[in-house]
């Protein structure tokens, strides 16, 4: 989904460099690193100007791999944040969700240019929205036209009470309230109510929970140990820095204990950077999907971005200022905002602020320039 202090100095934890941290809205500078200067101070800027506070850069580049913080993990107690961290990864969640839909596309258990009406008959079909005119490439791709319900819900009433629960199918209802924004497959926009229903297409040709098939599809055969797909569970699981919101000009709001219905199979998952790294590492060599499924994940549309970038099925692509692109996906939900990329010659790196929604408008430049920076040095 995407949404949007103690002043204490917190270490740095690295791995293979050293350096130190800095803390939230402190002027003080990091000592420079040994590698990776450049996003050790984007790292400070997320955690000084920006507001956030604390980040972390899980970067992984020829079977090393360096972890580099700034900020804290806990404003009550000024705890820094952990190299092991595990956060809420929000939206990332999309491209588990796509790999899945695609691993039923090669076993010949889903068509992708098939209405989505085959495997959800009649739940699509209201204000203009037909699910028999949309299909599964169009959803996995955000060429649906179907209105995003995210829109439509208060951050507010959301907060007032966070450990609600929200079933799939009322968050489909939401969306279908509203008129179609275009035709399907005649423009793009984002729609986190597209990734609804791929979760519930899961369910309904494997029988199982679209949690259980990432589950047993990916995360244990590549061993993601910090990875998991919570259901009501309100609680974050291992090491993991607190969450924190700015729906007004208050002081952040604790949002670390939240229900992750509200966002489902479009960003309810949990991971660390380690696991997200390894996760895409795994997608781009070809270890999760077979060369024709990668090839039309890997097929994009422009998404009208300054950036350029183009979004594929679950996957987006965005050139680096060094040459090239990079693959991967960002995220958003509260308390959280993270960012994942890699290249297909082996380096990934995942980038994570404990702040959503609030900081500044310059909170999301500043974590793309730091996945740039990591995967360009």
């Amino acid at each position: 989904m995407r949404t949007r202090m103690i002043a204490v100095c917190a270490a740095l934890v690295a791995v293979a460099v050293g350096t130190t941290g800095a803390a939230p809205r402190a002027s003080a500078a990091d000592a420079p690193a040994t590698r990776y200067g450049e996003v050790q101070a984007i790292l400070q800027r997320l955690t000084t100007v920006d507001g956030a506070p604390g980040a972390l850069a899980d970067i992984g580049a020829g079977g090393s791999r360096t972890v580099l913080t700034s900020g804290v993990a806990d404003l009550a107690t000024g705890a820094p944040v952990a190299a092991d961290s595990r956060f809420r990864i929000g939206s990332m969640t999309k491209m588990f969700v796509a790999t899945v839909v695609l691993q039923l596309v090669a076993e010949h258990r889903v068509d992708l240019d098939a209405p989505i009406e085959r495997y959800l008959p009649g739940l699509v079909r209201d204000n203009g929205n037909d699910g028999r005119d949309i299909t599964v490439r169009q959803l996995l791709q955000h060429t649906s036209g179907l209105p995003d319900y995210v829109d439509y819900l208060s951050e507010d009433s959301i907060l007032a009470d966070p450990l609600a629960h929200y079933s799939p199918r009322q968050l489909v209802s939401t969306a279908l309230a509203h008129p179609r924004l275009f035709a399907p497959g005649t423009g793009w926009s984002y729609s986190n109510t597209d990734y609804v229903l791929a979760g519930l297409l899961i369910r309904a040709v494997t029988g199982h929970a679209y949690g259980q098939e990432i589950d047993r599809r990916i995360i244990k055969p590549l061993g993601l140990h910090d990875t998991s797909v919570p259901v009501d569970r309100s609680a974050i699981p291992g090491t993991h820095p607190h969450g924190y919101a700015e729906v007004t000009a208050a002081d952040p709001v604790d949002v670390t204990a939240f229900n992750p219905s509200v966002a489902f199979a479009s960003g309810a998952m949990i991971s660390s950077g380690a696991d997200m790294d390894r996760f895409l590492g795994a997608l781009l060599q070809g270890r999760l999907l077979p060369p024709a499924e990668l090839r039309a994940m890997q097929t994009t549309t422009p998404t009208g971005d300054a950036s350029g970038s183009g979004y594929g099925l679950g996957l987006q692509s965005t050139p680096l200022p060094c040459g090239g692109v990079f693959w991967g996906h960002d995220g958003g939900i509260f308390g959280f905002e993270t960012m994942s990329g890699a290249t297909p010659d082996g380096r990934q790196v995942t980038v994570m602020v404990n702040l959503n929604p609030g900081g500044t408008a310059a909170q999301d430049a500043d974590i793309q320039a730091a996945v740039t920076a990591a995967l360009c040095e």
